[in-house]
């Protein structure tokens, strides 16, 4: 293994990305449009690029590379091709097609590539505030748009904040451990240090940071406002790629360096993982605005997600990825619905609008009533074994309050989910949704058709996370 063939994926990702950025300026036209599909292929080079990387740490341990991160990594880079693809119509239809959008988008995910491989605590900072600063530029995309200048600069206020917050953990982790190289941290760790109130505090503020990455309640508070306000084709780049990351990332870091510490955060991530599927259910009630609800809703599913992180178990790993590959899925199908529908030129946004939706167009409300379906965790569908798995993880883990507590607020959710296919089937609507176009009906049918077949073939994707799962726990020792 060599330095160069490990890192091969990245330096093709970071070199292409300077390529369309360079041409971009460059060019006299606008070539937008070629730009997105390029980055789309470069998604799929990358990812082929990935599978043939060998696993190891280089660099003195600040990148690692092995299942685990392959698994977040390709789920990262499926998210994001599948939220360009959504792009493309709707950026054109809405007036903001320019080419620093799949620039953009291309920079996020290399920092995310670098923030799931990090094997120290500089690197996470480094992959960390790349995604995050293109994050910001994305959610103002639309910059002659009130309500999308707001949600920028509202992520970017509390964004800067949790950076913060992440930067003042790692410095006390650094101080309690005198590292910030993951492996030497849990040796730190284990032993008399463990019960260190300050090497204590110190994970408490990093787990606060990634938190709000993740909509994780109570640091959810910039998601309603962020997803309503952006562009719909940013929010479903936002619901998928930077949660699978952040997330992936969560895992590594509190199962790998602070494993030894499992007995003083794991309440924490129960209060969390509670609290974040409490107000999911019971936010997305009241709500008329589809994206709205789309945010509460990812805040109750990364509540269900955590579970698996609060079992600390090989188990809870696996069921945890499973969870996430199903989200990003049923994430796209959803805004790939949201974002198909339109009239003349105009998005549609409130649930009310949607009325009438199965009478002029059935296929579309057939798919959006799959995924709200899925979602909601109705038999057989793929949602319904993502929470299955997540609950059953919890149960070994002797989490039974926490199982208890997911599996009531999955019922007060239903309601909101089968809201939107009531207003779909059985409310009176005016006509007049637009025409779609082929990248949105692609996106839209590969979601819906893995959603429902993925009761008849569940052992790939089974069998994928047990390897990402057991590439995390050897080198811990948890």
């Amino acid at each position: 293994m060599t330095i160069f063939d490990t890192m091969l994926p990245i330096l093709f990702l970071a070199l292409a990305a300077m390529i369309m950025l360079m041409s971009g300026v460059f060019s006299r036209r606008d070539h937008s449009f070629a730009i997105t599909g390029a980055a789309i292929v470069l998604f799929a080079i990358t990812a082929r690029l990935m599978f043939a990387a060998p696993d190891g740490t280089i660099f003195h341990g600040l990148f690692i590379t092995n299942d685990f991160t392959r698994f977040a990594d390709l789920l990262v880079l499926m998210g994001a091709a599948g939220a360009l693809s959504l792009s493309v119509a709707f950026n054109q239809r809405t007036g903001i097609t320019r080419f620093e959008y799949p620039v953009l988008i291309v920079f996020a995910v290399i920092g995310m590539v670098v923030l799931i491989s990090a094997g120290d605590l500089l690197t996470l900072y480094l992959g960390f505030e790349l995604m995050s600063l293109a994050l910001y530029v994305l959610a103002a995309f639309a910059r002659y748009n009130l309500r999308s200048s707001e949600a920028g600069l509202k992520y970017f206020i509390l964004g800067a904040l949790s950076s913060g917050i992440l930067l003042y953990g790692i410095s006390l982790v650094y101080g309690f451990s005198g590292t910030t190289e993951f492996t030497g941290i849990a040796r730190a760790f284990t032993g008399s240090a463990s019960a260190s109130l300050g090497s204590t505090i110190g994970i408490v503020f990093v787990l606060v940071g990634l938190g709000f990455k993740i909509s994780a309640a109570p640091f959810h508070m910039w998601t309603p406002d962020v997803y309503e306000g952006a562009p719909s084709s940013v929010t479903a780049f936002f619901a998928t790629a930077p949660k699978v990351a952040v997330f992936a990332l969560l895992l590594r870091v509190m199962l790998g360096p602070f494993a030894p510490l499992f007995a003083q955060w794991q309440d924490l991530v129960q209060i969390l993982a509670a609290a974040s599927m409490i107000i999911g259910a019971l936010g997305a009630i009241g709500q008329s605005n589809i994206k709205r609800l789309m945010a509460y809703s990812s805040i109750g599913h990364m509540g269900y997600a955590l579970m698996g992180l609060a079992a600390g178990s090989l188990i809870g790993v696996r069921a945890t990825l499973i969870y996430l590959a199903i989200y990003v899925v049923m994430s796209l199908g959803t805004f790939g619905c949201i974002i198909a529908m339109s009239r003349k030129g105009r998005p549609v946004e409130r649930i009310a609008d949607l009325a009438g939706m199965a009478s002029e167009d059935g296929r579309y409300a057939l798919v959006l009533a799959i995924m709200m379906w899925s979602m909601a965790g109705i038999p057989p569908l793929s949602g319904f074994f993502g929470k299955f798995y997540v609950f059953a993880a919890a149960i070994d883990a002797h989490l039974n309050v926490l199982a208890v507590i997911g599996i009531i607020t999955s019922v007060i959710a239903a309601f909101y989910y089968l809201r939107v296919i009531k207003v779909m089937y059985f409310d009176a609507g005016s006509p007049g949704f637009d025409k779609r176009t082929a990248g949105i009906n692609l996106v839209i049918g590969v979601s819906a058709i893995a959603t429902v077949l993925f009761v008849f073939y569940p052992s790939p994707l089974s069998t994928v996370s047990s390897l990402a799962a057991h590439a995390l726990f050897p080198s811990q020792g948890f």
